[in-house]
């Protein structure tokens, strides 16, 4: 199942970044040409040298002690290895080193850049799966769930589904409406991550049109003019991914630095540090341009590190 569903501009295609040190060239590419990018890994890829770096302390910044107190040793690495994927994919983008962002976290969990604000921040996990969405051109959701996940449409459809969608849904043969109920699951999961909403949206308040990928209101008419863009794709052959992103319609043209984007006392900060590609950009690349800038029942906690229902743990 690798499908674009869109009402706008398309959604970049997942990139995997096995290592710290990358590859981050088509990531770079979709942040400058498609003002967003998205990219997974599994916590293991990450761990061993994550836990061999000699900087981890100035990487994870205020994080280190959350990381160091988490008692379980699952939960603590999984936050590892997501707190440096987060820092590590900006750092691509923003063209300064991991170690000098500084991830901080709003009301609900939802990790954000200090100084950064026009980058939008999504992070999701599951299982050994890591996902992280950024954009610099309005929000961004993420969410993924195991692709044999089976979701059985007739116990979920008073809770997740509007009329419209559960009539599109109810004369599938049974594989087909498991396959289509999984990934509609995962893309209201995304679009409710994007808009910050979390738990105070419930999933019959919106809808997607199965056949055309639009945005609905309840009653199956359009609830988009064109800002909103939605896939799911297939990762590490044994997920799903829904990616969910807003454009704000905000031109980037007019201004390509980063550091012109930043916060006065941000930039006085970055300004003390020694200014250094991160690992895997070359020096004299280019930087990537910013833009100025009731829950079904049995839906997982976003937010957090603890498991949620299905097996899944999601956070923003």
């Amino acid at each position: 199942m690798d499908q674009q569903l869109t009402d706008g501009p398309g959604v970049a295609v997942p990139v995997h970044v096995p290592r710290a040190t990358g590859p981050w060239r088509r990531v770079h590419d979709d942040l400058t040409g498609l003002g967003h990018a998205v990219v997974h890994t599994t916590w293991g890829e990450w761990l061993p040298a994550a836990l061999a770096q000699p900087r981890l302390r100035r990487l994870l910044g205020r994080d280190w002690t959350r990381y160091r107190r988490t008692p379980d040793p699952t939960v603590r690495y999984r936050f590892l290895a997501s707190r440096l994927l987060i820092k590590y994919t900006a750092a691509a983008a923003l063209r300064v080193q991991p170690e000098a962002l500084d991830l901080a976290y709003r009301l609900g969990g939802r990790p954000y850049l200090r100084g950064f604000d026009q980058v939008d921040v999504s992070l999701t996990h599951t299982g050994d799966l890591l996902a992280v969405g950024l954009s610099r051109l309005g929000r961004i959701g993420i969410d993924a769930e195991p692709a044999d996940r089976r979701m059985r449409f007739d116990l979920l459809r008073a809770q997740m589904c509007t009329p419209t969608e559960a009539a599109e849904l109810a004369p599938l043969p049974e594989g087909r409406q498991t396959a289509e109920t999984l990934r509609l699951w995962t893309l209201k999961e995304a679009y409710t991550k994007a808009l910050g909403q979390g738990m105070r949206l419930g999933f019959t308040e919106f809808g997607f049109s199965l056949r055309t990928g639009r945005l609905q209101s309840p009653d199956g008419s359009p609830a988009s003019r064109g800002e909103w863009s939605f896939a799911t794709h297939p990762v590490q052959g044994r997920y799903l991914l829904s990616v969910a992103r807003h454009d704000a319609g905000l031109d980037p043209a007019h201004d390509t630095s980063a550091r012109t984007m930043l916060d006065p006392g941000f930039l006085s900060l970055m300004a003390s540090r020694p200014e250094q590609p991160p690992p895997g950009r070359a020096h004299g690349a280019a930087p990537v341009p910013l833009a100025p800038a009731s829950r079904p029942a049995g839906r997982g906690a976003t937010g957090g590190d603890g498991p949620a229902t299905f097996g899944a743990v999601h956070e923003y």
